[in-house]
């Protein structure tokens, strides 16, 4: 029996307090699996930034990739080691790239999700160039913004058509806020889309692999109250169903890690954002909720090294357009969608693992969450964003969230051995 070890790459942007977390519990599990044939050891890295070879092997069996939706070293990088070395990587980079949220609109409207109506709008001011006058000049029609706000209805949101985590994104009442937000957003290509209001509930799910976490989202609350700490907030039949439509969006793109935004109104949930695949990992935001997301990246990303998952090729949407094109209730073409993205992600051969290999690791990150370690994690964190007057105020809102967390975890986990 060999001894073998999976290298995981960490592919880091300005995130600071989750690879810490990762990392610790990673080393604290001290995993020696027996795989097949193999004892399977796991070694995580940070992935540097350098001039590399084309030629030159990547030294990693996956990726955790947060770069390449804006930085291009990263993302040519990474696209070289998945095409040349068969490298994992979270996410798709060619999807990331290429599937703004106007595609991804598009694409679930043809599977029959209710994306509320959504208009494109040309730019107000445009990058010149030598053929922009002639083409404006015999193909831009004239058109007035309020017929579209006609058609589309008020209140509507104005959002560049590619997304930027919330950048340009106004909330538009009336035709005038319409013109001053059109007038304002320069030369970004602009979507307007029908608000849903008023509405039950906005949850951002995230998904990881198949794991999916239901969040109560406050948009109006600042940054850090956003995620509510709310648990038990939704019925059986509504959790069922944002998990299908997560998990459908998620092995649509080809993206293992993705939130989704999504309205409900009057019984019907409607996704209004969901080409996330650089979801918020920060424990500023997700406080409560932070643990939960270091030990889904930990479980996924294991599994993912430990059995050498492989990287789809391409995207392959025709199983879906067959579902789509059948005639049957919206929901249960929503059930067939996500058989799809069960055998995608290979649910039941994560849980087997899960369960056979990681039972320990709830209880070690229960105890690593009330560890200074973890604490000084999210201090590092806090240091980054506030200043330093309201560093230990911060520091310690978070902390105790956290500690929340734990003492519901652990109630959780004793009701379930009972």
């Amino acid at each position: 029996m060999a001894n073998v070890t999976r290298r995981i790459g960490l592919s880091l942007g300005a995130d600071i307090c989750w690879p810490i977390c990762y990392e610790d519990i990673v080393r604290e599990l001290d995993l020696s699996l027996q795989i097949k044939k193999d004892n399977v050891g796991f070694e995580v890295r940070r992935v540097d930034i350098e001039p590399f070879s084309l030629g030159r092997p990547a030294p990693y069996d996956i990726v955790l990739d947060r770069l390449t939706h804006w930085y291009y070293p990263s993302r040519e990088w990474i696209k070289k080691a998945i095409v040349l070395d068969d490298v994992y990587v979270l996410n798709n980079p060619w999807s990331v790239q290429s599937m703004e949220k106007q595609t991804s609109y598009c694409a679930m409207m043809r599977l029959g999700m209710p994306i509320p109506e959504t208009w494109l709008i040309p730019p107000k001011e445009y990058e010149s160039s030598p053929d922009l006058e002639p083409t404006l000049r015999q193909y831009a029609k004239l058109f007035d913004l309020a017929d579209v706000a006609k058609e589309v209805g008020f209140p509507c949101f104005m959002k560049p058509y590619d997304g930027g985590g919330w950048v340009g994104v106004s909330k538009i009442d009336d035709l005038e806020a319409l013109r001053d937000a059109y007038d304002k957003s320069g030369k970004f290509v602009m979507h307007l889309q029908k608000g849903v209001h008023p509405y039950e509930h906005f949850v951002r799910c995230v998904g990881l692999g198949p794991q999916v976490k239901f969040v109560n989202y406050d948009p109006d609350q600042p940054l850090h109250e956003r995620y509510r700490p709310d648990t038990d907030f939704l019925p059986e039949e509504d959790r069922s169903e944002l998990e299908d439509i997560t998990l459908t969006i998620n092995s649509f793109f080809g993206w293992d890690f993705n939130s989704c935004e999504a309205l409900s109104q009057a019984g019907t949930w409607n996704p209004i954002d969901f080409a996330n695949p650089c979801p918020d990992s920060q424990v500023t935001s997700l406080h409560y909720h932070f643990p939960w997301l270091v030990k889904a990246k930990i479980r996924w990303s294991l599994f993912c090294a430990a059995h050498k998952r492989k990287k789809p090729h391409n995207l392959d949407w025709k199983p879906y357009f067959r579902i789509a094109a059948k005639k049957l209730p919206q929901r249960e073409k929503l059930r067939q969608y996500a058989e799809i993205a069960h055998k995608r992600f290979e649910t039941d051969r994560f849980h087997e693992f899960c369960d056979k290999h990681l039972s320990h690791l709830d209880e070690v990150a229960w105890e690593y969450f009330g560890d200074d370690r973890a604490k000084n994690a999210v201090r590092k964190k806090v240091e980054a964003l506030f200043p330093e007057h309201e560093i230990d105020e911060f520091t310690d809102l978070f902390w105790s969230k956290i500690q929340d967390w734990r003492e519901d975890d652990a109630k959780t986990r004793t009701t379930a051995k009972a």
